[in-house]
């Protein structure tokens, strides 16, 4: 068995053996998630035959001089056994193969919430390999998905960097990524920006709770008002209310009567009084 491996979304080809006088050649296709397909060429009849195969899947060019197979835009599904099959006067002759389909990882580095570095190696296969400058024993970990994929896991310890700026490796099949990350200076950073945003919400409920106690007429320093007391009078009060009154009209025709019986006075003959 031949082991090859294509990297995802690319273009793989698969040889057969090299015979002369080929009566008839099979492609025998065996995917792990899919039906088997078959691709075959009889060359006295000059005649094709196709069953249960992708369009993606085809001869590279003319079976009849160019056995190979091309798998353009390889996916996820395509990975499985090959097997050529190749007929001539001396016989069978097979080739196998093992097609494995790489994925190439999309590497993360950050900060976490509590300023410990880490590394990411998201939807690869196989397994990436995370390793760290300098070196830690961070032990990382790998969540498979459904598709076949992994994501690796690293986090170090914010500690064991020694005060330097921790290097991440991934190594992989489809490539070999670095990155160095400061998670120091990150952290201050994420406190001082959760400190200005907790005063900002601090000064504005502040505010809000000013404007709704005077929206709502309240007052901090607030002098209660006496409430007015409307007076009941009964009859005894309104003889001494009028009372008073009365005797004024008393007193002012006192005065009246004084100054008629002066005039009256005035114009009598000597020596008589005015009546009474």
């Amino acid at each position: 068995i031949k082991r090859v491996s294509a990297n995802l979304g690319q273009s793989t080809v698969m040889t057969c053996h090299n015979k002369t006088n080929i009566s008839m050649v099979t492609w025998k296709i065996n995917p792990k998630t899919e039906g088997q397909c078959t691709l075959a060429y009889r060359m006295d009849l000059n005649r094709k035959e196709r069953s249960n195969c992708s369009d993606r899947i085809n001869w590279r060019s003319r079976p009849d001089w160019d056995q190979a197979l091309e798998i353009q835009q390889v996916g996820v599904a395509d990975e499985g056994n090959y097997t050529c099959e190749v007929v001539n006067a001396d016989g069978n002759f097979h080739d196998v193969y093992h097609l494995t389909v790489l994925v190439a990882p999309r590497m993360a580095l950050y900060c976490d919430d509590h300023g410990n570095p880490v590394c990411e190696a998201e939807t690869v296969k196989p397994a990436a390999e995370i390793s760290w400058v300098p070196e830690s024993n961070s032990t990382p970990t790998a969540d498979s998905h459904t598709n076949g994929t992994v994501t690796v896991v690293s986090r170090l310890a914010a500690h064991s960097t020694n005060g330097k700026n921790p290097t991440c490796i991934v190594s992989h099949a489809t490539l070999n990524e670095t990155k160095s990350i400061d998670c120091s200076s990150s952290y201050r950073d994420l406190i001082l920006c959760i400190a200005i945003i907790l005063s900002f919400l601090i000064i504005i409920t502040f505010v809000a709770v000013i404007y709704y106690l005077k929206l709502h007429g309240y007052r901090f320093c607030h002098k209660s008002k006496p409430p007015d007391i409307i007076p009941t009078y009964s009859s005894q009060d309104d003889t001494a209310e009028v009372e008073p009154y009365t005797t004024y009209v008393q007193k002012e025709n006192v005065i009246y009567n004084s100054v008629s019986d002066l005039t009256l006075r005035q114009n009598l003959p000597q020596g008589q009084s005015p009546a009474t």
